[in-house]
């Protein structure tokens, strides 16, 4: 699957902020203004001013609302949820060059809020998926005590976890012990 860069810098900022969400015993990753500007500066989120405590709070409103996405059952229902987050962001499409990339489009309006501006663009990331009947490529890491999400971008779709080098090698290798127990026992 070809994905731009700008599309795939809004897949991962997706998948960033619906990991900010606290699972189990962790902290919410949205706690407070720090937090938000370090997932800005971390995402490189171009165009955004001053935060507030509104733009936290519409923030994680937007990160509840991709994470249905996430879960939705199915295509229909994907993008139900696109439609809704997208229109709520007031998308305005505009051709940019910014910061040494090819002309891009962006989907935000100018001035755009940062909660705005993450519908808008990873709002429309998604919906590319969905048109492209590659919804199954948004998955949840399968490591029992994980859950995170991620964008499978492989080329047979055959990702399981979050990340290979900490979820996937920590099952494989507790897998590979429990095997060598079995076999000594």
């Amino acid at each position: 699957m070809l994905i731009n860069h700008d599309t795939r810098s809004a897949l991962d900022a997706v998948v960033d902020l619906v990991n900010t969400a606290p699972q189990g015993e962790d902290q919410d990753g949205l706690a407070d203004l720090a937090a938000l500007r370090r997932f800005v500066e971390r995402n490189e989120v171009s165009d955004v001013g001053p935060f507030s405590e509104r733009d936290l709070s519409a923030t994680r409103s937007v990160r509840e609302k991709f994470a249905q996405v996430f879960t939705a059952t199915d295509d229909a229902g994907a993008a139900a949820l696109l439609n809704a987050l997208v229109a709520a962001a007031g998308t305005t499409p505009r051709l940019t060059d910014h910061d040494g990339y090819d002309w891009h489009v962006h989907y935000f309006a100018p001035g755009a809020s940062l909660a705005d501006h993450l519908a808008a663009d990873g709002g429309m990331a998604l919906a590319f998926l969905v048109v492209a009947g590659e919804r199954e490529r948004l998955r949840r890491c399968e490591a029992p005590d994980c859950g995170r999400a991620f964008v499978d971008l492989s080329r047979n779709r055959s990702r399981r976890y979050c990340d290979s080098r900490t979820c996937g090698n920590r099952l494989h290798v507790a897998a590979y012990r429990a095997r060598r127990r079995e076999a000594a026992e």
